[in-house]
């Protein structure tokens, strides 16, 4: 019997346009209905969980909110908070003066502000393709998780606190060939990897989804073979293979659907809804 369902946002829990879709909407609610504990996992910090949450009635069904990758576990309605792990001040300031090294974007987040060092230098491409567009990373990441901006000239003084997460924004094919060197002189002290084609996020050591996820739930009594996960990219893949009914989405890279129990429809087909009716036939 599923008593809990895991949620990926991008990709996965929202379509191409950022939404989640009615079809889907419904399902999860008959999910929460049913007594079935929903938990959003992602890399994004807590703030750009949050409007997802309310979507989904979050505050008033104990939905669980599993931020940074795992490196917060919030639950929604009461405000506890299960698990926190941050890299010290010290860490986060010699990582973004390494970053100062390569042409990339790293953005930190403080209370309701997202700082990085020039918020008018943000347009990169979308994935590797040469005819892929290009956005205002910047701008997407400050509107999306509900952050003012703010600019600080010199990234590495100004971290003076710990923070859960580094999020690191560069071209595709640049990110992909540069990722070995940025993450080597930090990998005996931080979780590091690829959240998109275009992200690069470094973490506190240890924090990763299955881990979180595992935290999150034992203390709720549901273990791994009650879950379903739904998730598209590498960093959903631990997840995927914790929860027994790991779902990859139709969109998702093939590493995780490799690593999946199934695979459903899109994001833009309504896969999550698709895999909900098959797999809790009472929820159609």
């Amino acid at each position: 019997m599923i008593k809990a369902i895991l949620l990926d946002i991008d990709g996965t829990l929202t379509n191409d346009k950022k939404e989640i879709t009615p079809r889907t909407k419904e399902a999860l609610m008959k999910a929460q209905k049913a007594g079935i504990r929903l938990a959003i996992v992602s890399a994004r910090t807590e703030n750009g969980l949050k409007r997802f949450g309310r979507q989904l009635s979050f505050e008033s069904n104990h939905g669980i909110y599993i931020a940074c990758n795992g490196g917060l576990i919030k639950d929604a309605q009461n405000g506890e908070v299960y698990y926190e792990k941050s890299m010290p001040a010290e860490l986060a300031s010699k990582i973004l003066e390494h970053l100062k090294k390569f042409d990339v974007i790293p953005m930190i987040t403080k209370g309701e502000y997202m700082y990085t060092g020039d918020v008018f230098k943000g347009m990169i491409h979308t994935n590797m393709n040469e005819d892929s567009k290009m956005i205002n990373i910047i701008e997407y990441e400050s509107r999306s998780n509900e952050y003012m901006l703010c600019e600080k000239k010199d990234m590495a003084a100004f971290a003076d606190f710990p923070m859960q997460k580094i999020l690191v924004a560069g071209e595709p094919i640049y990110l992909r060939e540069h990722a070995e060197e940025m993450s080597a002189p930090f990998q005996e002290r931080t979780s590091c990897g690829f959240t998109a084609p275009v992200y690069y996020e470094f973490n506190a050591k240890g924090v990763q989804k299955a881990k979180a996820v595992e935290t999150a739930f034992t203390s709720l009594g549901i273990s791994s073979g009650e879950m379903m996960a739904f998730g598209d990219q590498k960093n959903d893949i631990s997840m995927l293979t914790y929860a027994k009914y790991g779902i990859a989405m139709g969109n998702a890279i093939q590493e995780a659907k490799d690593a999946a129990y199934d695979v459903t429809l899109s994001n833009n087909e309504d896969g999550i809804a698709a895999a909900i009716e098959k797999y809790i036939p009472e929820l159609r």
